[in-house]
């Protein structure tokens, strides 16, 4: 055999970012997705408790920081123009509907 043939034999590989995603569909297929969100809920609880309610803020702001160095100021007025352009036409089939 030569060192090519024996490399085409050997299976590849997985990446971490494949192995995780394989990982994630198991666990999902074994408990189900409403597993995720219980766990989810307990970690969210400890740290509530660990840390208390300020830590959530904090890594809020933090957040919101981020999101405005990255887009700048006039992405939070592009998206509150969207959502108010949404509510209004909700608003108006909500009417059309009543009527």
């Amino acid at each position: 055999m030569t060192d090519r043939s024996q490399a085409e034999e050997r299976p590849r590989e997985l990446t971490v970012r494949e192995a995780g995603k394989r990982g994630g569909d198991a666990v999902r297929a074994k408990y189900g997705p409403g597993f995720y969100e219980a766990i989810g809920r307990k970690g969210g609880t400890s740290t509530r408790e660990r840390h208390g309610p300020a830590f959530f803020e904090s890594i809020g702001q933090k957040g919101g920081r981020a999101v405005k160095d990255k887009y700048g100021q006039g992405f939070y007025e592009s998206i509150g123009h969207k959502g108010g352009q949404k509510v209004k036409r909700l608003i108006e089939e909500a009417k059309r509907i009543l009527r």
